[in-house]
Formats: C-alpha cells, sequence, structure tokens
C-alpha cells in the first residue's frame, strides 16, 4: 500500500450530522489497508463534538490532541486539554467519554483504536446501546430500557 501524507487532510462531513456534532472526519485505516487498527483524524469546529458520550465494549481508544483546546468530558468531569496531550479511554464504562470544542478555533485530533466486530458502544445520556457489525446490515441502535427476555418471540419445535 502506498503512504498516505497527513499534514493537510481531507476532512469529510456528514450532512445529516446534527448541530453539536458536525466534526469533519478522515478515516486512515482503509486508505493504508489496514485490518485491526482504525485511526481518524477529526476537525471540530467551534460549539461542534465528534460524537455524544459513550464508551467501548471491546475496543480501547487513543486520542492525541494535533492543534486546539478541545474540552474532554469524562466520568470523573471535564477539563481542557492541550496539543500533544495523549489520553487513552479503557473499554468499559471506566472509558466514556466525549471531544468538544468549546473554543472559538478550529480544534483537531487524532484517534486510534483496536477494530472489533461485532462493536458495542453504550450512550449514557440517551439510554442508547449500539451494535455494529463488519458488514453493516445487522447493525442496530436501540434503547436499554427496550430490554426483551432471551425467548421473547422465540416458538419450540
Amino acid at each position: 500500500m502506498k503512504p498516505i501524507n497527513i499534514a493537510a487532510p481531507q476532512f469529510e462531513y456528514d450532512a445529516d450530522d446534527p448541530d453539536g456534532y458536525r466534526a469533519g472526519m478522515m478515516r486512515l485505516g482503509p486508505l493504508v489497508g489496514a485490518e485491526l487498527l482504525g485511526v481518524s483524524i477529526y476537525d471540530i469546529p467551534p460549539d461542534q463534538s465528534i460524537c455524544p458520550y459513550h464508551y467501548e465494549h471491546g475496543e480501547e481508544e487513543w486520542l492525541i490532541v494535533l492543534s486546539g483546546a478541545p474540552s474532554l468530558r469524562r466520568p470523573d468531569g471535564t477539563e481542557a486539554l492541550a496539543p500533544w496531550d495523549v489520553v487513552c479511554f479503557r473499554r468499559g464504562s471506566e472509558g466514556a467519554h466525549k471531544v468538544t470544542n468549546e473554543t472559538d478555533r478550529e480544534v483537531r485530533v487524532l484517534f486510534f483504536s483496536n477494530v472489533s466486530h461485532p462493536a458495542v458502544a453504550v450512550y449514557p445520556d440517551s439510554d442508547k446501546i449500539g451494535v455494529f457489525t463488519a458488514g453493516r446490515a445487522d447493525n442496530v441502535m436501540v434503547r436499554r430500557s427496550s430490554n426483551v427476555e432471551y425467548y421473547d418471540g422465540e416458538r419450540s419445535g
């Protein structure tokens, strides 16, 4: 695979992202043929976040601040980060996090994690769980409160 240069990333913005979550993203893994490690660079405009407060089951995530001063919300509170700060978000609820730009300048961060499918993410603020599969055909986002019994809907025989 040919090397890529990330000095001037080409960010993609999803038009369906609601205000507050309009960050640009450049996924590096597919560009270099990666299978086991996911790496993305995010461009976070003022008053935007990368994604809702969440934690992962099965994936450990790392954050490196490239420029700007993002705010990092974790279970023990919110703190300001500085360029070249590195943070690890462990699997499970202790690794919950949300990265937001509360400044008036662009923020750039790099995230990387192991790639695991199926992946499960929990969104405590909105009581949701997302299950993400390799082929995406069986992806689902549900409210935790919609829990059903194991044999719900099954027929014997």
